[in-house]
């Protein structure tokens, strides 16, 4: 039996030996020559047009993998998307990247279809959820059909405006925000003692501590109790999902080659996580549905209302951390790109605190309805947002054999044959700065890239070509969450401080650098000094 068992040893290696490479040469000629040939013989029999393609010297798009890649670790892919464009004469272009065709689009034409009117031929696809599903399971951001409506059911009772509009939960948050302000970064344990005097102008990293506030009052508002990050410089579980987010963030862009991205971090972070949001579901899941009915509203929580409509541990996990990237980051990059822009622009602020001083005084707390009304404010939240979208680039599968509206042929008027599993990428970024899409530069309109909140008094963008919360069923849920905290952030702010003196000049040179991971954050951070305003 020995003999007979290393005789079937040596042929199974033997074997493993001859077909393991026979195999992998079979698969990448699939991927790379077969299915690409197949995909264009079938795109030449459908009906439509394709837009221009990105020209590679390389075999697969070799240089433009490379192109690309280099823009992203450098910051640069606002320049990159860019000159594709221009250099194709066309707002829709196409390229074959390691054999897979991939659609790029800043036409807001095409991203409407994508969003809205053809809207069931595209979604996030089945290898967006599985990348994903790690870190935010099945949720609204990774699913689609059922699932997704499921999530969004389930979510949207959380958002109504009475709930909105209750402003209690950023107060606290705010009060520790001065202080750390006043520190100059980060305070070191809730008791340090802070003269809040000796602050003036002392130059602090305000994205930092916003990134912090944000996260505070996000755990704040979805358990009812916060990771008080703003008072600790070191906080476990704050380190773990930015770095859970970095990694995510080069799984995403990798594709095929994630298998390859170091993943150590990335499940270390994940346990801390996930013990850190199990404990409160094992809390709220140990209250019977008529205790949770009972609970008064200074106890009721985001994870209170969604246990009163599902008890299942998992959806409340991936729900919950789902709503907690998009509550931080949209917010607190946000808030950081406004007080970089009033930074350089000191008559923007003065027009600002004018409006605030005005409608709500020094130290009043603003209503909602305060905040609604400050004109100026939605004008500068709105310039920002149209400069600084918080997701610049991003993707959808088409679901099927399809098209997109425009971009191909010649002229560009035809539409532009998709067949199913092409990813489409678009840029709310780049389509934002499209100067075709402005009125000319005048006395009263400045120019695309430039800060101009007074732009918001003479124009208003065209349906579909301001879309900073994306558009269509998937439009951002939290949209008036995010706006009403951003909002009353800048009012306390404003009531306290007079100006800004900004350091980022000497770092930056007036150059912001756009650090597009997930979201779009300035990579340098914003340093800047606050000045309180003199007491009468």
């Amino acid at each position: 039996m020995g003999l007979v068992e290393t005789a079937i040893e040596h042929v199974s290696v033997k074997s493993v030996l001859i077909l393991g490479p026979a195999l992998l040469l079979a698969h990448l000629a699939w991927w790379l020559v077969l299915r690409p040939a197949w995909q264009e013989i079938k795109l030449a029999r459908m009906t439509g047009a394709r837009p221009p393609r990105i020209p590679s010297r390389l075999p697969f798009s070799i240089d433009f993998i490379y192109r690309s890649v280099k823009a992203s670790m450098h910051y640069q892919n606002l320049p990159m998307w860019k000159s594709l464009f221009v250099q194709a004469n066309s707002s829709t272009v196409e390229n074959r990247i390691a054999g897979r065709r991939v659609v790029m689009t800043c036409d807001p034409e095409n991203i409407k279809a994508i969003l809205a009117t053809q809207f069931g031929d595209y979604g996030k696809g089945e290898p967006f959820h599985r990348e994903w599903k790690a870190f935010l399971g099945d949720s609204i951001f990774t699913t689609d059909g059922d699932l997704w409506h499921g999530s969004r059911q389930l979510i949207r009772p959380q958002f109504i405006k009475d709930r909105v509009s209750d402003l209690h939960v950023f107060e606290k948050h705010m009060q520790t925000l001065f202080r750390a302000i006043a520190n100059g970064g980060a305070l070191n344990g809730e008791g340090q003692h802070v003269d809040l005097e000796a602050g003036n102008g002392k130059p602090v990293d305000i994205s930092d501590l916003f990134f912090r506030f944000t996260l505070d009052s996000a755990t704040d508002f979805l358990l009812g109790k916060d990771v008080k990050s703003l008072s600790n410089p070191r906080q476990e579980f704050a380190e773990a999902f930015a770095e859970v987010q970095r990694v995510q963030s080069i799984i995403s862009r990798a594709g095929p080659l994630n298998v390859f991205v170091p993943r150590g971090s990335f499940r270390k972070g994940m346990k801390i996580i996930n013990a850190f949001i199990n404990q409160y579901i094992e809390q709220t899941l140990r209250l019977d549905p008529n205790d949770l009915a009972s609970k008064s509203d200074a106890g009721y929580t985001f994870l209170h209302a969604l246990a009163g409509f599902t008890r299942d541990r998992q959806v409340l996990r991936d729900q919950l951390i789902a709503v907690l990237l998009a509550g931080r980051d949209t917010t607190a990059c946000t808030l950081s790109w406004t007080i970089y822009e009033l930074a350089r622009h000191p008559e923007a602020l003065k027009k600002l605190r004018e409006e605030i001083l005005r409608v709500v005084g020094p130290t009043r707390a603003p209503t909602y309805e305060d905040l609604k009304g400050m004109k100026y404010l939605q004008n500068v939240m709105n310039e920002t947002l149209r400069l600084y979208p918080v997701v610049p680039f991003n993707v959808r599968l088409a679901l099927k054999d399809t098209t997109l509206p425009r971009g191909g042929g010649p002229d560009g008027s035809l539409p532009v044959k998709v067949l199913k599993d092409t990813p489409i990428a678009y840029s709310t970024l780049v389509m934002q700065r499209r100067e075709d899409l402005y009125p000319p530069v005048s006395a009263n309109f400045a120019p695309v890239d430039v800060f101009s909140p007074d732009r918001w008094t003479v124009w208003q963008p065209k349906p579909w070509q301001y879309i900073p919360f994306n558009g269509g069923p998937r439009i951002c849920i939290g949209q008036q969450f995010a706006l009403t905290e951003m909002a009353y952030v800048l009012t306390r702010l404003f009531q306290k401080y007079e100006r800004l003196d900004n350091y980022m000049g000497e770092i930056d040179g007036g150059n912001p650098c756009l650090r597009a991971e997930i979201v779009l954050q300035p990579g340098d951070g914003v340093k800047v000094g606050f000045w309180e305003a003199k007491k009468a």
